[in-house]
Formats: structure tokens, sequence, C-alpha cells
């Protein structure tokens, strides 16, 4: 019986450390990117689409500066992925442009202030 004990101890024991050693390679990377972002309502919109892209950790956009930072599992995604995502919820990420039909769907207040798109 104390065999059994020490035997299903160690098993445990082993079990442990491989689950946590599994989780150690996890490869987390942070990108900003410059947006068209221009009110709360784009902060929301552009948190929860990307919280939905496989491999992002947390996106955080701030208002003011309209930069958006995202912590993603390089293992999982790319920039370019993320840039895309970012595009196809209507917003520009850095040089890379809103797709037009996104971008259409945008309410009036989180439409880019010049017009032009």
């Amino acid at each position: 019986m104390k065999t059994l004990k020490i035997w299903m101890l160690s098993l445990i024991l082993t079990g442990l450390a491989s689950v946590s050693f599994a989780q150690g390679g996890k490869k987390v990377e942070e990108v900003k990117f410059k947006t068209s972002a221009v009110c709360g309502m784009c902060k929301a919109t552009l948190e929860k689409g990307l919280a939905y892209e496989k491999g992002v950790n947390k996106a955080t956009l701030d208002v003011n500066s309209k930069v958006l930072t995202v912590a993603f599992n390089s293992d999982k995604t790319s920039v370019e992925k993320l840039k895309k995502a970012v595009n196809d919820l209507g917003y520009d990420a850095d040089a890379s442009p809103a797709t037009l039909r996104a971008y259409d769907r945008l309410d009036a207040c989180c439409k880019k202030e010049n017009g032009s798109h």
C-alpha cells in the first residue's frame, strides 16, 4: 500500500512538471500599429475583434495616440495576419489601409476626420 502511494505521488509530480514545462514554450511578442481609430467605440471594436484572432493574448488601443498594442503568440499568428485583421475591422494599420467594405460599415463617429479613404 505504501509503495502504491509513493508510485502515485511520483506519477502526479511528473505530470505537473511536464504541464508546466509545456507552457513555458510560448513565444509571446508585442507589436504596435498606428491606426485610424478616433473614439472609444473604435477602441472597443478593435480590442474585441482582435481578441477572437488566433494567437492574440491581448490588444490595447490608446485612443489619444491612435496606437494599438497587440501581445501575441508568434507560433500561431504573424504581424501580417494581425494587420489584415485590423484592416478587416475597418481600420488602417500603419501603411496598410482598411478594406473599403469594412470601413463603410463603421459608424460615422469611427470614420477618419478627413473623409478620404
